[in-house]
């Protein structure tokens, strides 16, 4: 079937909650406007418990099938948190909150569950339990983990839980998925460089930490490339150098941080040892100070195949077999609904919603989640539910 006419009769509507929730970002464990919206339409659906403060500001609506009840349950997961970035994309229902901005789709992803949580309460086609989990902080937030360690799989029994995403990369109306690793595991990185400051004509006086940084830059470059597998994955990445504010002075401090990316454990741990090795012996051989830090953020995202197997024939069902693709490789990005995963059997699936190549993509100030693709997704979580769940 194509998408669920029930769920485009109300396209309209979603769109609309999709713009207001645009309207107003909210930044990791901050989401009570959002939160409060989504618990609100929840009861207003008829949900038959709705259960909010979960992670602080997490929220998971109760659905029950009308058939028999089979005892079974699974949980569909959606992130409802913004990015700390300054909108440019010019939109009416632009941010009006400055410096906050949902550049990678939370506002959609919310959206597309509650249409299907609108959908599955009228029609309750299913037999057993649906969970729609309304997660907090997933950008650096680990809100996905708190939600785990708070007892979320205890509270709400199910076999396996599913998530999504959208990905302006892949041309509007595609699924993709795979099974094993689908997105990399996460550490972000601190470097703090202490020398010696002095006048930048006298530099003979000083022991200049931008030159050491420098040094340590370019070395970081071979711990991938000359110690990795070349059959594996690594990334190392400094995204910012921090020191001095003036010409003529040579500081006394600089700070780095980036970021590192992996899949197996035994990558990551490497990536550590030689991180802080070259940080710190670099500095040394400079007669300098360098305190270096791998803080482990989020594990890799790993599908497990069963479940990632009840995906696709939901997927097809939505928009057709040639539009459901196997994907040939992870992507590098990072998602903490790998603690969700880590802690029960599941599936997080990708949701084309490209318009064309010059769209901006994730994360970039002119992004905006395509809302063509609401019903589309809201079709697919309804559709993952009656299978998954078939009526007795």
């Amino acid at each position: 079937m194509p998408v669920i006419n029930r769920i485009a009769d109300f396209h309209a509507e979603m769109t609309a909650w999709r713009r207001d929730l645009h309207a107003h970002p909210e930044l990791a464990f901050e989401e009570v406007r959002t939160s409060g919206i989504v618990a609100e339409k929840l009861r207003e659906f008829g949900c038959d418990e709705v259960i909010t403060g979960i992670a602080k500001t997490g929220v998971v609506g109760v659905i029950r099938g009308r058939g028999a009840d089979s005892g079974r349950a699974i949980g569909l997961r959606a992130d409802m948190d913004a990015l700390p970035i300054l909108e440019e994309t010019g939109a009416p229902y632009a941010s009006t909150n400055p410096g906050k901005m949902h550049a990678c789709g939370h506002d959609g992803h919310t959206t597309m569950l509650l249409g299907a949580a609108k959908y599955l309460a009228e029609t309750r086609n299913f037999s057993g339990t649906v969970y729609v989990i309304f997660q907090p902080a997933e950008e650096n937030g680990g809100g996905g983990n708190v939600m785990v360690q708070e007892g979320l799989f205890q509270r709400f029994p199910m076999e396996r839980v599913f998530g999504m995403h959208n990905w302006p990369g892949m041309p509007a109306g595609e699924f993709w998925w795979r099974e094993g690793p689908v997105m990399a595991a996460v550490a972000n990185l601190e470097c703090e460089i202490t020398g010696t400051g002095a006048h930048g004509a006298m530099p003979h006086q000083g022991n200049d930490p931008i030159v050491i940084a420098a040094a340590i830059v370019s070395a970081l470059q071979s711990i991938v490339a000359r110690n990795v597998d070349p059959l594996e994955a690594g990334v190392i990445t400094i995204g910012a150098i921090n020191g001095g504010d003036a010409f003529n002075i040579i500081p006394e401090r600089v700070t780095m941080r980036g970021t590192a990316r992996w899949f197996r454990p035994e990558v990551g741990a490497l990536l550590e040892r030689k991180f802080v090795e070259v940080c710190q012996g670099i500095a040394t051989a400079f007669g300098a100070k360098a305190e270096a830090r791998f803080l482990w953020s989020y594990p890799a995202t790993v599908n497990e195949p069963a479940a990632t197997e009840a995906t696709i024939p939901a997927a097809a069902a939505v928009v057709g077999e040639a539009r459901v693709i196997n994907a040939p490789k992870p992507t590098m990005g990072g998602e903490d609904f790998a603690f969700m995963l880590n802690a029960c059997p599941g599936s997080y699936i990708m949701l084309g919603t490209g318009k064309g190549e010059a769209d901006p993509q994730l994360h970039h100030p002119k992004f905006d989640f395509n809302d063509e693709m609401l019903p589309v997704g809201a079709s697919y979580w309804a559709a993952l539910t009656e299978q998954s769940l078939p009526r007795r």
